[in-house]
Formats: structure tokens, C-alpha cells, sequence
């Protein structure tokens, strides 16, 4: 287990990068707990990958440093950090059996035959694969095979971090479930640093102690899956987190009120000068329809969806979410929306800023 440091890291595919847009992953500094398990998350092209390989050592960045446990590895080859990386589709040794596969990184190390038969029938059972233990690899599904890459990424328990590259992008929805319950099983029980690359959100709030939420090329925030949910610190978190997401309504914010399309609404909260592109963000759950209070809406559309109802509005020209409990009833008097205050965050340019207008918030816990 290992304590990972980015100390003023960024990396660009181009041999002279001129500017920060020529950069895939623009300057980052973080220090990642020893024996937490991270998930890094983002759309497609974000820089997720090219951060996992620069810590696994398949890739040396343009600038800056990487620290295990305060030692620079920043170019020392993988072999050499102690890791073990998972990736997105499964590599497997086909003519070996599932038996042999698992126990390869362990006896590659000299490890002790009793040892690693009992570590390998241990990971066999927790990826559900005991029955198969003596199947060569070559005839299995892929799912099959990628169950076989998890294992072997798992089977090491002295190893600096574990990497994980959307590992499990071939296998079934309910198997998901099961492993990404198994992850964080030996999390709890081993303490490895985990991190956890996915574009699915589910995936990372429910593997992770903290999530690493990424966006063209930049880290934009750190956080619980709470901290996500409650204070986006990016419009994009807002946008990302959530289905639906983040209302975003552009506004004219006084102190403690928001003038958003022609409407006062009450902030519970005191804001300082703001400049530059203000908009208030809030949460679909946190807007309730009323046919009385509130500021009035245009109701386009009520999606059912089983465990809730989302309504689709409009206040002026600007879309609103709304989430109501599956047994609301949505009356065509309902024609008016109310935001609860404790649910609204300020962002200016895309970002969260304090009650008192201390301006933007930097990159980590909400605050």
C-alpha cells in the first residue's frame, strides 16, 4: 500500500505543447491517501486513462512528478511500483487454466505453493469462478475472462495500489453488482489503495471513499459521494452526478435572494459581490410543485419511472427537473414551482462559491 502524490503533474500526446488546450491531463497536485479507495470519473476522453497509466508507469508525463510513499517513481517502469492494473477488456493466458492464471503473478514472485493454492481457491470464490478452476481459459466467454483479469489483479495482497481501467465494461449487469461488492469487501478487509477508473456514475459511488471527477483534461473536484451530490464545486459535477441533473438557471444574486427569470427567490443564505456568469444551481429533488407557492412554471412532460416521477418544465425559457415521489399526483393546477433554499448552490463561471462570496472553491472537499 502506498500513499500517491501528483506533484504539479500534466501530460500532453504532443511533442511541443504550446498552450493548456494542448494538454490531455493539465497540472494537477494531490496527495491520495494511503489505503483509500478512489474512483476516477468522467465522460469519455477526459483524462481518466491517461492519469491511470501515468501512475501505473505506461506512460511518463510531460511535467511534473509521482510519488509513492514520498519516492520519486515518476520513471521508474511498472514493474518496478509494486502495482497490480485491471483493464478494460479482459488479458488472460489462454492456453493456462483458470487455476493457473491466478496463481501466475503469485508464483512469478516465488511465492509459496501452499500459499498460493490457498490464496487462489480464496479469490476463485469471491469471483465466483471455484468450479472452473481447472478450465483452460481459451474457451470462455469474456465476461468469464475478464473475472479471470480481476482475480489476478487481486490475488497479490502486498502490492502498492490496485488499478482498475472500467473493468467491468464486458460483464453482465448483475455480475457488476456482485464484483463491485467483492471490491469493496477486500478493500475493507486488505486496506488496498484502490483507484477505479469508469464513466459510469453508479460504478464510482458505490465503489469509492472518494471520487475524482474529471473534466476536459482537469481534476474539478474531490470528494464523498455526498459532497458530489450536496455542493457540485463544477457545474459539470451537477451535470454529471444525478439523473437527471443539476438545474442550472442563470441569475442576478443580491445578498441573500437570486432574481432568476423575472422571479425573486429566497437563498437562506448571504452572498457577497459576484461577477463574470452567475447561475444558480439546484437539484431536481430539491423543487417541488405547487399550486400555490412558489414561482410559477410550464409543465412540458411527467416521466415515470417506477420508483419516481420526473417532470419536465420550464421557468421562462429555462429548462427545470423535477422529482416527485411516485404516489404525488401532478394536478394540471400545479403550476408552480418551489426550490428549497437548503438544496441551492451559487456557481460563477462554473464555479461553487461560498455563502459569503469567498469566490471560487478549490479543487477538493466541497466546502
Amino acid at each position: 500500500m502506498a500513499k500517491i502524490t501528483l506533484d504539479n503533474l500534466a501530460h500532453s500526446y504532443l511533442p511541443n505543447p504550446k498552450g493548456e488546450d494542448d494538454y490531455a491531463l493539465k497540472e494537477l497536485n494531490h496527495d491520495w491517501t494511503d489505503g483509500e479507495a478512489y474512483a476516477l470519473l468522467g465522460a469519455s476522453g477526459c483524462g481518466k486513462s491517461t492519469l491511470l497509466n501515468i501512475i501505473s508507469g505506461l506512460l511518463i508525463p510531460s511535467r511534473g512528478r509521482i510519488l509513492f510513499d514520498g519516492k520519486d517513481v515518476t520513471r521508474a517502469p511498472t514493474a518496478e511500483r509494486n502495482i497490480a492494473q485491471v483493464f478494460q477488456f479482459p488479458v488472460v493466458y489462454d492456453t493456462m487454466t483458470v487455476r493457473d492464471n491466478l496463481a501466475f503473478p503469485l508464483r512469478n514472485r516465488g511465492a509459496d505453493a501452499d500459499y498460493v493454492a490457498t490464496r487462489v481457491n480464496r479469490i476463485a470464490q469471491m469471483i465466483g469462478m471455484e468450479d472452473t478452476l481447472d478450465r483452460k481459459a481459451r474457451g470462455l466467454t469474456a465476461d468469464a475472462k475478464q473475472k479471470i483479469s480481476l482475480g489476478r489483479g487481486m490475488v497479490r495482497e502486498d502490492v502498492n495500489a490496485l488499478l482498475f481501467d472500467e473493468p467491468l465494461t464486458v460483464i453482465d449487469p448483475h455480475m457488476k453488482w456482485e464484483l463491485r461488492t467483492q471490491l469493496k469487501s477486500l478493500h475493507h478487509e486488505f486496506g488496498h489503495t484502490m483507484i477505479y477508473v469508469t464513466h459510469d456514475q453508479t460504478e464510482a459511488l458505490t465503489f469509492a471513499d472518494k471520487v475524482v471527477v474529471m473534466h476536459d483534461g482537469r481534476v474539478v473536484q474531490i470528494g464523498t459521494p455526498e459532497d458530489l451530490f450536496q455542493r457540485p464545486a463544477h457545474t459539470f459535477v451537477g451535470y454529471f452526478i444525478g439523473s437527471p441533473g443539476m438545474n442550472l438557471l442563470p441569475a442576478e444574486v443580491s445578498g441573500d435572494t437570486a432574481q432568476v427569470a423575472g422571479h425573486t427567490l429566497a437563498l437562506g443564505q448571504g452572498y457577497g459581490p459576484l461577477k463574470g456568469k452567475v447561475e444558480l444551481g439546484i437539484r431536481p429533488e430539491y423543487v417541488r410543485l405547487s399550486a400555490t407557492d412558489g414561482v410559477p412554471v410550464q409543465i412540458d412532460r411527467v416521466e415515470d419511472v417506477g420508483r419516481h416521477k420526473i417532470v419536465r418544465a420550464r421557468m421562462g425559457d429555462h429548462p427545470l427537473n423535477v422529482i416527485a415521489d411516485e404516489g404525488t399526483a401532478i394536478g394540471a393546477d400545479m403550476t408552480r414551482a418551489v426550490l428549497d433554499p437548503a438544496g441551492i448552490n451559487i456557481y460563477v463561471n462554473d464555479w461553487r462559491v461560498s455563502p459569503d462570496g469567498a469566490g471560487r472553491n478549490s479543487v477538493g472537499e466541497a466546502a
